[in-house]
């Protein structure tokens, strides 16, 4: 098969002529083939050169005479930055490799030996940019068949393919999910095989790919493979522990894994945000740890939004997540995603619309969409029902962030104006003046101005024996 035709960016051109020019074969290989014969957009374009990748990309860079050329001469790679487009140059290798790491020792090989050590068949599919046979598909493992049967397949024997690198049997679940893909019988049992092995591999490697399945457009798909396939037990035995359902004295709850992983897919809906699609996984995390039975009401779960939100640093911890302001708005989501639907009652106050809007701040849109992901039920007409209250709680906090500018709330008494009217040090007394215009103007006893809030804080000054020195 010749497919010239899908080559039409002129880089390929001007890569062909430095081949010719440096004396090297070179070919497109690996995920800029499949995604081109899946129709899909890529800007990352890998060549192989039998011979040198760092001296073809040098001699590229010339040719363009433009562009941002990086030299990894330790790995015998260059990548070249060019009008939107990154260009990844190697030169052809074979592998072997050691029981106790996944790094291999390399040696100089043909292009069959290179296609030999890709992970998958739909990766290892290369074309030619010699002038012979320029635009020729070298399909050794039958690749596109497996493309066009959406399938997972390792080239060579897959329980050697996963024993040798084992954060392939990661990659196979990404590829998977991110493709909507199968994965070949003999390919997910070696996964099954080889599940001690994803030890010897780097927890920022790990994440890394469990970031790109969260991120696929049906992630569930993902994780479901994860779980059946046992590598969740190994990587996120926190999240296995929300499988399963108890029932006691004729009552049972639902299946926390499956409504999390509904969750998630509903968040993914309406949201490519991988930090609100953590929110998701992590929003019922604390229910095993906090499940209780009681004759009366049958199974709960009190209090699981805060200690989830407690459990939330030391999961990205582990995980090597950032632990910044990511982290940070994850765990607000985790605590709060019970709130907006307390707010249906219609005798709610005010004063708790305007706790909501204070705490959530600018992430209140993104907690509101975590909100109705959360809503899930076989009954069509309750979920509904649900989405018709929500549609009340917004309105209502519409209503009152008009009235009272609360989101981005800060009380309009500093504590510096509190020290400087009393002649005070920084001490708890500052504090405890400032907090309490705080709840004054949330609970609505106070507008939130700097007259009324400037007024109370003289009165608390005279309740607490200070003098004024304004």
């Amino acid at each position: 098969m010749n497919l010239a035709y899908k080559l039409q960016h002129p880089v390929f051109k001007k890569v062909a002529e430095a081949s010719q020019n440096v004396a090297v074969d070179t070919y497109v290989v690996g995920g800029y083939v499949r995604d081109i014969l899946l129709n899909r957009a890529s800007k990352d374009i890998d060549f192989v050169a039998v011979g040198s990748g760092i001296i073809l990309a040098t001699e590229v860079a010339k040719q363009f005479g433009q562009g941002q050329l990086s030299i990894f001469k330790n790995f015998g790679t260059a990548m070249l930055k060019l009008d939107g487009l990154t260009l990844e140059f190697v030169g052809a290798r074979k592998e072997s490799y050691r029981v106790n790491s996944r790094k291999p020792i390399v040696e100089d090989g043909t292009l069959e030996d290179d296609q030999n050590r890709r992970d998958f068949t739909i990766n290892a599919l290369a074309i030619s940019l010699n002038p012979a046979s320029y635009g020729e598909l070298i399909d050794p493992f039958d690749g596109l068949t497996h493309l066009k049967k959406k399938l997972i397949k390792t080239p060579l024997a897959p329980g050697i393919t996963f024993s040798d690198d084992p954060l392939r049997m990661m990659r196979a679940i990404r590829f998977a999910s991110q493709l909507n893909f199968d994965i070949e019988p003999n390919t997910f049992e070696a996964i099954t095989e080889n599940l001690d092995r994803i030890a010897i591999v780097s927890q920022e490697r790990i994440t890394d790919e469990l970031n790109k399945i969260i991120l696929s457009p049906k992630p569930s798909y993902g994780f479901k493979l994860l779980f059946i396939s046992g590598l969740l037990h190994k990587i996120f035995p926190e999240m296995v522990a929300l499988q399963g359902v108890e029932k006691r004295n004729g009552k049972s709850h639902k299946d926390n894994f499956y409504h999390t992983l509904q969750v998630l897919d509903n968040v993914a809906g309406v949201s490519s945000d991988l930090w609100l699609r953590w929110s998701a996984i992590l929003h019922d995390i604390a229910k095993p740890a906090t499940k209780r039975f009681n004759d009366k009401v049958g199974w709960t779960f009190h209090g699981h939004e805060d200690k989830g939100a407690r459990m939330v640093p030391g999961i990205f911890k582990k995980l090597k997540l950032p632990l910044n302001e990511k982290m940070q708005f994850v765990r607000k989501l985790v605590r709060l995603h019970l709130r907006p639907i307390a707010l249906v009652k219609e005798n709610i106050t005010d004063s708790a619309i305007r706790r909501l809007l204070f705490e959530a701040g600018n992430d209140l849109p993104e907690l509101m969409k975590l909100c109705k992901a959360d809503i899930t039920s076989k009954n069509d007409q309750k979920v509904k029902q649900y989405l018709n209250n929500f549609k009340k709680v917004e309105a209502k906090l519409a209503q009152v962030e008009e009235k009272d500018q609360l989101t981005n709330f800060q009380p309009p008494v500093s504590g510096e104006l509190i020290m400087q009217t009393f002649n005070l040090p920084p001490s708890r007394i500052v504090g405890t003046i400032k907090d309490e215009i705080k709840e004054a103007i949330l609970d609505g006893k106070i507008k939130n101005n700097i007259s009324e809030a400037t007024q109370m804080m003289l009165q608390l000054g005279a309740k607490y024996g200070l003098t004024s020195h304004t």
